[in-house]
């Protein structure tokens, strides 16, 4: 088989890029190990940038985002039961944040992707990259006991913090750089009304508590707790009760109902640098991980594949590969800085194990800066609702 542009992994970059590609003449396929209804289950962010939306609509995938879609102009900071609205639409000249699931987004790119015959391959195994140094790349894979090879132009690897395209890159021509954080976010998924119209994100002496939603009737809540915990420390009504305590004061009553999904997710900044080596090209969670706190995982992955869309499109249409040359360094440059946020506003919102008591006063001190200060407002605005 041949493509021009080989991509591994079927999550919402993979099928991003390919759909972007489709859209401008380009030939891909995607290469998925999971199968459709796996990755389509996977509860994600649900938090779209307004670039986002924009670049779904240029990849003609915007239909239910903007008829289902939740767009919200602000959210809420919260701390001692003192409330600190972060007004996006004023402070940012009219922008928002649209509330829509990672996995609705998924859906929406697979129903289109799903019409092109041989676009996407879902379950394949031992997938492998060969000659992405040269100028003659291939990708083999495994399918129902046989073995099959496509040679391409470029390899995208979309594949994922665990995926082969990182691996392939050689140790002494990358740089990879990462912080833990000794905590992870206890989330539960329940269809009861949300406590609030907006989100909050809420400081509280017990940890971090987030109050979100998927929809008018789908609510998304989560809770700081400690690394070794296990969702299964956490039966229902403990949660709730936890949830009650951390969000009094700055939220409605909230509505309890069974768990449609709960986990423990761990917390972790990392960058892979260089997201380029020879014919290979990575985007997303294959080249960066931030922690949910800023909302910025699924949208900085979406800006990797604009860049890397627009990229291809200058190669295949004008033979100009500058724009391939400088995708690493344009991609990294907008990743440090949501990385740099998502790590303050984590440090801002979270309680640490090795916080001294100056250190929490000095946590709460910036929080009523921030209440007080309509320039610190903004710049959380600006970063939140996303850099250019």
């Amino acid at each position: 088989m041949r493509t021009q542009v080989a991509i591994v992994g079927g999550g919402p970059s993979g099928l991003l890029l390919s759909q972007l590609l489709y859209t401008d003449g380009i030939d891909s396929v995607i290469l998925e190990k999971k199968s459709r209804e796996y990755v389509e289950s996977r509860i994600r962010a649900g938090i779209l940038e307004q670039g986002t939306v924009d670049l779904l609509a240029r990849a003609g995938v915007d239909d239910r985002v903007r008829r289902e879609g939740l767009k919200h102009d602000g959210f809420l900071l919260g701390v001692d039961g003192t409330v600190i609205r972060i007004d996006i639409q004023k402070l940012t000249g009219g922008k928002a944040v649209t509330v829509y699931g990672q996995t609705e987004v998924t859906k929406d790119l697979n129903t289109v992707i799903s019409g092109r015959e041989g676009a996407i391959v879902y379950e394949a195994d031992n997938v492998t990259l060969h000659d992405i140094a040269g100028p003659s790349p291939a990708v083999s894979y495994e399918k129902d006991g046989q073995t099959y090879t496509i040679s391409c132009d470029f390899v995208a690897g979309c594949d994922g913090y665990h995926g082969v395209s990182r691996a392939s890159i050689p140790a002494d021509v990358a740089r990879a750089f990462e912080f833990l954080y000794p905590f992870g976010w206890l989330g539960i998924l329940a269809d009861v009304p949300p406590c609030n119209h907006e989100l909050i994100y809420a400081h509280h002496r017990n940890g971090f508590a987030l109050a979100s939603m998927r929809s008018h009737q789908r609510s998304r809540y989560y809770i700081q707790v400690p690394a070794s915990e296990r969702a299964e420390d956490w039966p229902d009504d403990r949660l709730w009760n936890e949830l009650e305590v951390r969000l009094s004061g700055l939220a409605g009553p909230i509505t309890r109902g069974p768990a449609l999904e709960k986990s423990i997710a761990p917390l972790r900044s990392f960058v892979f640098e260089t997201m380029s080596y020879g014919r290979l090209f990575l985007a997303g969670d294959a080249a960066h991980i931030v922690p949910p706190t800023g909302a910025k995982g699924l949208n900085l992955a979406a800006s990797d594949v604009r860049i890397l869309a627009d990229a291809f499109r200058e190669h295949y249409r004008k033979g100009n590969d500058e724009a391939l040359t400088r995708y690493p360094q344009r991609a990294l440059d907008r990743i440090w800085k949501a990385v740099r946020f998502s790590w303050w506003l984590t440090r801002l919102t979270h309680r640490f194990p090795s916080m001294s008591p100056f250190d929490i006063r000095m946590q709460v001190a910036e929080l009523n800066y921030i209440r007080d200060s309509a320039f610190a407002q903004t710049t959380i605005a600006e970063n939140y609702v996303g850099l250019p």
